[in-house]
């Protein structure tokens, strides 16, 4: 099992570019030293100021030790993005690459709510009938589902090459995502779009 814990930093836009920079230039280096960690992505909205780091962890320990050393980070980058944060813990249930994502990367993601006791279904769900899918869209690079299982919430990430790609794909993306909440029994709270801003997550493959 590999842990992951995100940070949604509501940011002021016109820092945005100003906080990649921060997470890229201290943030990276200084998880890189904690043990455990396997890296860490950045998904941003410069319209909203929305913004999501992700860092992963090997094992839970690890992702418990790095609390007291991560908040600290985390109440740095809040000032250089200018903005507020809430945090979330998740295991990653699954993740595939097709390939690694290069310049210009996007990322769908969606947020669903699930019935703790259909968790494991919703996984398989994603394993065998979405992920193979979804590979066939124009443009896929990877997708990961990160699951709570004690709140009954998973977050489905898809990452393509360009957001020509992700604009082309929409409308099938779309029907994928309806087929998948009728078998999953599942309720889509959220879809949103980002710019990937930093790609350095180096959780196995786990499909």
């Amino acid at each position: 099992m590999v842990f992951a814990r995100s940070t949604t930093i509501q940011a002021h836009p016109s820092f945005i570019d100003a906080g990649i920079k921060h997470i890229r230039d201290t943030v990276m280096p200084a998880l890189a030293e904690l043990e455990g960690c396997a890296g860490l992505s950045l998904l941003v909205d410069h319209d909203s100021g929305r913004c999501i780091a992700t860092s992963s962890w090997m094992d839970e320990e690890s992702l418990r030790r790095s609390e007291g050393p991560v908040l600290q980070l985390r109440d740095e980058a809040a000032k250089a993005f200018n903005g507020t944060t809430t945090v979330e813990r998740w295991d990653i249930a699954i993740l595939h690459r097709d390939h690694h994502s290069g310049h210009g990367a996007c990322v769908r993601a969606v947020w669903l709510k699930l019935e703790p006791g259909r968790m494991d279904h919703a996984i398989d769900v994603y394993k065998m009938v979405s992920m193979p899918a979804m590979e066939d869209l124009e443009g896929f690079c990877s997708a990961s589902l990160l699951v709570d299982h004690s709140a009954g919430r998973a977050v489905s990430s898809v990452t393509f090459d360009s957001h020509e790609a992700m604009d082309n794909n929409r409308e099938l993306a779309q029907e994928i995502r309806a087929a998948a909440v009728r078998e999953m029994g599942s309720e889509i709270l959220e879809v949103c779009e980002f710019e990937l801003a930093i790609a350095h997550l180096h959780v196995p493959e786990m499909a």
